[in-house]
């Protein structure tokens, strides 16, 4: 069914008359077909703040450990490794701390799709994606960036992007696809708010038994909307004579419009958008919010940082990774690896040290953490226990006298 459609019909089942009153004034009820944009509905939309903060404020928890220099070429792989560090984790720039540039970055790509940080080789700074044009060309692929008419060049940005299907340039939010839900549920708190603006009062039908004129039928619907318009300050009864009635054309009210369930179904097509599971937001109701909470971090959190860390990577020419081990819902996946580095310690397949890489811990600084555990059922000696092998077993003495058989 067209919005449009869908929300006039709406509206004339509380008030039947609307049509009529849309003619006579010329003022059309209802919203029009683009109510919001994404910072609006961020905004304005209770869920959309909630559902887009939780994504915030998980992935900016989440600190960057930067590693060695990859082997590729990039303009930018000058910087020292303990400078990226702290750009990354501290203090990227002298107006703000790393957990701002962090926040910045997921929030723009939640509501616009894109994130763009300056780098002037020295600092950080976070460019608005929303005044961000990116300018393409056919033979440089992107030729410049401009933020309030200043322009960039492409080296000078580190161009961060969310999945888009039919653009190679810039990304996709991935609240478009909820952008139906958001423009009903924006029109029903819109048209709640303008009901009881209204003093709550329904769409009513003023009932004579005498014929009136229209410059009489006029005046009374001007004095009934002064009356009872609070816009225009006016809130006292309308004291009727001449055997006026007054009769209610809605027979609906706020339950009977299903206004509470329709919300909620809305609510949760924006939260399944966002990859948020609802769950996470009912605090009534925790009894299944462990798995819930690990797989929003490994389908929602994860994937937009990952993305952002790519970025870096290319951009500075240094092995970047997430570290998850303060994440206390991704913790049991610390435990699972570190039984599977064991098995393979264990088994001689790798080191010690190589599996505390691997976990981001320190090496051992001994040659124990560096050599090879040979597993017990392999061949060989093993006279020291730590490198296994199957022990030797005592030599026999020759020269013993064997007892004497009687």
């Amino acid at each position: 069914m067209n919005m449009k459609r869908f929300l006039t019909e709406m509206v004339n089942k509380l008030n039947p008359a609307q049509p009529e009153i849309v003619n006579e004034y010329g003022e059309e009820q209802g919203p029009s077909p683009n109510l919001y944009n994404n910072k609006k509905a961020y905004n304005t939309i209770e869920i959309v703040n909630r559902g887009t903060n939780l994504i915030v404020d998980s992935a900016a928890d989440i600190r960057l450990d930067v590693g060695d220099m990859l082997d590729f070429f990039t303009t930018q792989n000058r910087i020292r490794k303990k400078k990226l560090h702290q750009l990354l984790n501290f203090r990227p720039n002298p107006y703000y701390n790393a957990d701002v540039l962090k926040r910045n970055i997921i929030i723009d790509l939640v509501l616009e799709g894109d994130a763009f940080i300056y780098y002037d080789g020295a600092f950080l700074y976070n460019l608005p994606a929303s005044s961000v044009e990116v300018v393409s060309d056919e033979k440089t692929y992107i030729k410049k960036y401009t933020y309030n008419d200043v322009e960039f060049k492409p080296h000078e940005i580190i161009h961060i992007k969310e999945n888009a299907a039919s653009n190679v340039f810039v990304g996709s939010s991935r609240l478009d696809s909820a952008r139906q839900s958001i423009n009903v549920l924006m029109s029903m708190t819109n048209y709640q708010k303008n009901f009881f603006d209204n003093s709550a009062v329904p769409g009513i039908i003023l009932i004579t038994p005498n014929p009136l004129s229209d410059r009489v039928k006029n005046r009374m619907v001007q004095q009934w909307m002064s009356k009872y318009n609070p816009a225009k300050g006016g809130k006292r009864p309308l004291i009727l004579d001449g055997e006026f009635k007054v009769e209610s054309l809605s027979k609906y009210n706020f339950r009977e419009l299903d206004f509470v369930e329709s919300i909620n179904s809305y609510e949760k097509t924006i939260l399944k958008a966002l990859g948020v599971p609802p769950i996470l937001l009912d605090s009534g109701n925790n009894a299944n919010i462990t798995p819930n909470l690990k797989m929003f971090y490994l389908q929602t959190v994860m994937p937009l940082v990952n993305k952002t860390v790519q970025a870096i990577e290319l951009y500075f020419g240094y092995d970047i990774k997430p570290n998850t081990q303060e994440v206390l819902a991704l913790r049991p996946e610390l435990r699972d690896q570190a039984n599977f580095l064991s098995t393979l310690t264990n088994a001689g397949i790798m080191k010690r040290n190589e599996a505390r890489e691997v976990l981001r811990l320190e090496p051992v600084d001994n040659e124990v953490g560096n050599d090879l555990i040979l597993p017990a059922n392999i061949a060989g000696s093993a006279e020291d226990a730590s490198v296994g092998g199957a022990p030797k077993k005592p030599e026999e003495d020759t020269n013993e006298e064997k007892p004497k058989q009687p």
